[in-house]
């Protein structure tokens, strides 16, 4: 029995045509694939925040005072835990960056305030946010830090 041509497999044009497809399919998906990744690290960023608050909390607690940085709430290089290092945040974010976004701690007569912004901004994040003792979190939609008359985030 003698085979045609159909039958040994698909054409160069079939498969042109099926690969176009899917680089269309790609071209809308990417930008929404962007703004979802930008959004979750918006959100993570955050949740770091708030993670600071609690770790301040619990240093005020042991201390009696804020910490004054953030290496001040993270674990310690050697040794055990002190007011220099209290072990209460993960290394990566008393770095001070985190999934895309920078985190600065700045100590206030009787508090302290929380800057985040985006360490690429569009790219990583489209909001700085701006927080305090009082743990409210404020954002502000450009590239301008957020301080404390930014809106409230929601």
């Amino acid at each position: 029995m003698k085979k045609t041509r159909r039958e040994f497999g698909f054409s160069l044009i079939e498969l042109l045509i099926v690969i176009a497809i899917i680089l269309i399919i790609l071209a809308v998906a990417m930008p929404k694939l962007s703004k979802s990744r930008m959004y979750a690290q918006e959100m993570a960023a955050i949740q770091a925040i708030k993670t600071i608050h609690t770790a301040q909390t619990q240093y005020y607690s042991t201390y009696g005072k804020y910490a004054e940085t953030l290496v001040a709430l993270g674990p310690p290089t050697s040794g055990a835990a002190g007011p220099a290092a209290a072990d209460l945040i993960q290394e990566d974010l008393a770095s001070g960056e985190k999934q895309g976004y920078k985190y600065v701690l700045t100590a206030t007569p009787g508090g302290y305030i929380i800057n985040a912004n985006p360490i690429a901004f569009g790219t990583s994040g489209s909001r700085t946010f701006y927080s305090d003792q009082s743990m409210t979190v404020r954002n502000n939609f450009g590239q301008e830090p957020a301080t404390a008359t930014s809106p409230l985030v929601r």
